[in-house]
């Protein structure tokens, strides 16, 4: 009996977990430690094009300094926040119609090997078109407004929906799904339970992606035809030779595909708060 009580490994308590587990501080730590990282960069690389400008190496008219570039803020507000809604609505519209539509259209793709064969050759010659190509084709059918800049933010955001949700729900190991149909699971219940948890890491990671090449397709659809939107501003002040306005609108335009990334990464924190990926970053 003694033997045996002496071979018996001991369980670490529920304390000593409790203690390997990283605290909430020491998670915010590191979470500025790698937020510091391109917060330096980012700072080199303004410190760099300062002291290109200022000594004169380019002309101002071809990269204009950092001051003239916040004068442009600061001296146009109201002109950049207005044509940044515009551009805000309709990205925010052709990512939200290519999510739903490229998740639909996934799942029935992984559950209908004929619609695969049928759509998917059709959804990869879409999407090897080029955007700006068809862009004005949209406009011509669908005029000035903003039907044409969404569907040219959809068709952009599309694709990485789509292989993202079909790579990730066929990421399920075939024998728990044999496991399900053999406990009495309905297929939906599958889904829900089983498939769908299994392909949210890799469908976030398709959204993120969509999330900018919405922004990407908006301002695309507003340099075909436009009379609002960061897409025109950028077209009217390259009209101008104002590139400290078009820097302007560049930066806010990425600052727009930044803070969408951000929001999914957000969420994937209380989506999948399970994964390899949020427990390494700890």
């Amino acid at each position: 009996m003694t033997e045996l009580t002496r071979q018996t490994p001991t369980l670490p308590s529920a304390r000593l977990v409790r203690r390997a587990r990283p605290s909430r501080r020491r998670r915010a730590s590191r979470g500025l430690v790698a937020a510091l990282y391109p917060a330096v960069f980012l700072a080199l690389v303004v410190v760099a094009w300062f002291l290109v400008t200022a000594t004169e190496m380019v002309e101002p008219y071809i990269i204009p300094s950092p001051a003239d570039t916040w004068a442009a803020f600061t001296d146009y507000p109201d002109y950049l926040w207005e044509h940044t809604l515009v551009t805000t609505r309709e990205t925010l519209a052709g990512f939200a119609i290519a999510a739903l539509v490229g998740v639909l259209v996934a799942v029935l793709m992984v559950y209908s090997s004929t619609l695969e064969k049928t759509f998917y050759p059709l959804i990869l010659f879409a999407q090897v078109i080029p955007k700006i190509a068809i862009a004005p084709l949209f406009v011509v059918w669908l005029g000035f407004g903003t039907s044409p800049k969404i569907l040219v933010a959809v068709l952009m955001a599309f694709f990485p929906v789509v292989i993202s949700g079909i790579s990730g729900l066929r990421s399920v190991d075939p024998e728990l799904l044999e496991l399900t149909s053999t406990m009495g699971a309905s297929p939906v219940k599958t889904f829900l339970k089983v498939r769908l948890p299994a392909a949210l890491p890799e469908l976030l990671s398709g959204l993120k992606v969509a999330a900018t090449l919405a922004v990407t397709g908006a301002v695309v659809g507003e340099f075909v035809g436009a009379n609002s939107g960061l897409g025109y501003v950028i077209l009217q002040a390259n009209g101008n030779i104002d590139t400290a306005m078009l820097f302007a609108a560049l930066i806010i335009m990425s600052l727009l595909g930044v803070l969408l990334f951000a929001v999914i990464q957000v969420a994937e924190m209380f989506l999948i708060p399970w994964h390899a990926s949020r427990r390494n970053r700890g």
